[in-house]
């Protein structure tokens, strides 16, 4: 959608409608990932790619007939003997492609939509591309509000609409994009209904700071939890790809001149696992005056006071340490790099969804937290 925005507003502020073609599924070796679009006027321009070339053609066709329609259509790009050097793919792939007339009457939050991508704000579009229900009925999904519904008339939309929010805010966070599957009332353990939700935002910011062994159990659970993992220590005899191969990128240099050069916001989340006061203490006077979501460092409680009142010596206010989540992660009891990393990611989901971190067989109500 971002290869096409600048293409698709202008179109929607003319008030023309056009036709939108979205990856939403994929098989084997597909030359591009869902979410990829391509767009068709209705004087016929196009703009981006669902393929990088080989089913262009007959998305474009499809386009114009879905213009002339109003009716959202998915179809299946793959390999045949009939059509491989036609409309398939001769890398062998397989494509699903949902084609829908886009316009004001038939995407009214297109501009808050357009608005949030361009500003790198998060926003989810869920649309149902497969199963009992309308295919194209679509659902825009904030973190803290959404509009639209998957099944508009129907005595069960609210219940799909609550369990697709759910998914969405979830996917959303992590920056993920692809199906899921339902059942007619939202239920997670059928699948007759397939919705496509595609998140636009980038994923979410690990900073591990400290090449040691817990760094290594921490930036792979990160990493399934979503996060682009940074792994950034000054010591270039321990900061090496090699040792931590799940981190997205492995910098050599002083920490906190790292972190005074990166980009913060809301969702970074960082962990100081130095327990070392000339690598910690710097690196944490910086992380607690961003707008980083969690600030977290690793220690003893003596290691904790010794650090927090070094930090009071640097000018922190109290304000500024209550941020502060040390010694960092749950109390599960761990001991080894992989417990620690798994007291660490709980605190990250814990403070992401708000949950009390007790067991569920203690509480009551809803069992998937809201939006903090």
């Amino acid at each position: 959608m971002r290869d096409v925005l600048d293409d698709i507003t202008a179109w929607y502020r003319e008030g023309r409608t056009f036709g939108l073609a979205t990856v939403v599924g994929t098989f084997r070796s597909a030359p591009r990932p869902p979410g990829a679009a391509m767009a068709v006027s209705p004087d016929g321009e196009a703009a981006g790619s669902v393929s990088g070339g080989c089913v262009e053609g007959a998305v474009y066709e499809l386009a114009q007939q879905v213009m002339a329609t109003g009716v959202p259509v998915v179809r299946r790009y793959g390999v045949s003997d009939d059509d491989a050097f036609a409309v398939g793919l001769t890398c062998g792939g397989v494509l699903d492609v949902l084609v829908e007339p886009v316009g004001p009457a038939t995407f009214p939050e297109f501009p808050e939509v357009a608005a949030a991508i361009r500003e790198r704000r998060p926003v989810a579009t869920a649309t149902v591309v497969a199963g009992p229900g309308r295919v194209g009925a679509r659902r825009v999904v904030w973190p803290d509000r959404a509009a639209g519904s998957l099944a508009p008339g129907e005595p069960h939309a609210a219940r799909l609409d609550a369990a697709v929010d759910d998914d969405a805010r979830g996917m959303l966070a992590q920056g993920l994009t692809g199906p899921r599957h339902y059942g007619p009332e939202g239920e997670r353990r059928r699948d007759e209904l397939t919705v496509f939700v595609h998140s636009f935002a980038p994923p979410p910011r690990l900073l591990v700071f400290g090449a040691i062994d817990f760094a290594a159990a921490v930036a792979r659970v990160g990493k399934f939890l979503g996060y682009h993992v940074t792994v950034c220590d000054a010591r270039p005899v321990f900061a090496t790809p090699k040792r931590f191969p799940d981190a997205d990128e492995v910098v050599v240099k002083w920490p906190h001149k790292y972190l005074a050069d990166t980009e913060i916001d809301e969702r970074t989340a960082i962990c100081v696992l130095t327990h070392d006061p000339k690598f910690d203490v710097p690196v944490l006077e910086i992380a607690l005056r961003t707008p980083a979501g969690y600030v977290g460092a690793m220690g003893s409680r003596r290691t904790h006071d010794d650090r927090t009142r070094r930090l009071r010596e640097a000018g922190l206010t109290d304000a500024e340490l209550s941020r502060l989540r040390s010694p960092i992660g749950l109390d599960l009891g761990a001991r080894t790099p992989e417990e620690t990393a798994v007291s660490i990611a709980a605190e990250l989901v814990q403070l992401r969804w708000g949950g009390s971190g007790r067991p569920l067989t203690d509480t009551t109500g809803r069992i998937h937290g809201e939006h903090p």
